[in-house]
């Protein structure tokens, strides 16, 4: 219950998030925000980090390479959703995302990517995935 509380939490913030840095952006440089954006969210976890840790941050050596790169993704990330988001609709942007989204995890799944454990992915989660293109492709439709 917590995974699917935390997963509908992270899509209700991403959503509002890409918003109001899309928002900032056209203000002050999208390119400006997303550095104040990482700065910010970097000194807001520092601060959960040191007070609420309970990890070890001494163990970081022994993580594998690839993990240590998730960080280089949060610009990226940051900047996509903005761009995004400032060409299209946040209906259709966040609903290309999510479709990516979706796909790319379908694909770490079935293939074992980064160290997951090998999911198969039955041929009713493809349609799945199919009827969210469609769905991507409606909502891109002008009424």
């Amino acid at each position: 219950m917590l995974g699917f509380l935390s997963a509908i939490l992270a899509g209700a913030a991403m959503s509002v998030q890409g918003v109001m840095n899309t928002r900032l952006g056209e203000k002050v440089g999208t390119l400006e925000t997303n550095a104040f954006v990482q700065l910010i969210g970097f000194l807001l976890a520092l601060l959960i980090a040191v007070f609420f840790g309970k990890g070890n941050i001494r163990l970081l050596p022994q993580a594998p390479w690839y993990a240590w790169l998730g960080g280089v993704l949060a610009p990226v990330i940051t900047l996509t959703v903005m761009w995004a988001i400032g060409s299209l609709t946040p209906t259709v942007a966040i609903s290309a995302i999510l479709l990516s989204q979706l796909t790319v995890a379908a694909l770490i799944d079935v293939f074992g990517w980064l160290g997951a454990e090998k999911m198969p992915f039955s041929w009713e989660k493809w349609v799945g995935v199919a009827l969210m293109v469609g769905g991507v492709i409606l909502m891109k439709i002008k009424t």
